[in-house]
């Protein structure tokens, strides 16, 4: 009988233990989709705020100012690309956090600006 409760015990605990874990992961898996949903929002809306400023560049109306900002969301939008290839690449879960470390270690930022988070906000 000491046997059987001991298994019985274990089974309890492994149970115990991954429905945990589970609910952990699902709550990250939200928090990150959540994460995602936002940042393609602000990509979408400074996305058109992009074009519209080119429209006006080309009808000569835009200033200095907006198309330095509408260059940098240009980047950002290539930088999304960029990351949108890697997804591509086979082992996509290993090769782009190894290619984000190794960006930052050479200074480069290949991260669109909308998909981190701001200074003192929790990720």
């Amino acid at each position: 009988m000491n046997l059987l409760r001991k298994i019985e015990n274990l089974y309890l605990d492994k149970l115990i233990y991954f429905a945990s874990k589970r609910k952990g992961f699902r709550l990250k898996l939200r928090k990150s989709l959540v994460l995602l949903r936002d940042g393609l929002e602000k990509e979408g809306i400074e996305t058109k705020e992009m074009f519209a400023t080119y429209a006006r560049y080309t009808q000569g109306r835009a200033s200095k100012k907006e198309m330095i900002e509408a260059n940098k969301q240009f980047v950002e939008i290539v930088k999304g690309l960029g990351v949108g290839v890697l997804i591509l690449l086979p082992f996509a879960p290993l090769t782009i956090p190894f290619v984000v470390k190794l960006g930052e270690r050479l200074g480069i930022d290949i991260i669109p600006s909308s998909f981190k988070s701001k200074e003192g906000e929790e990720e």
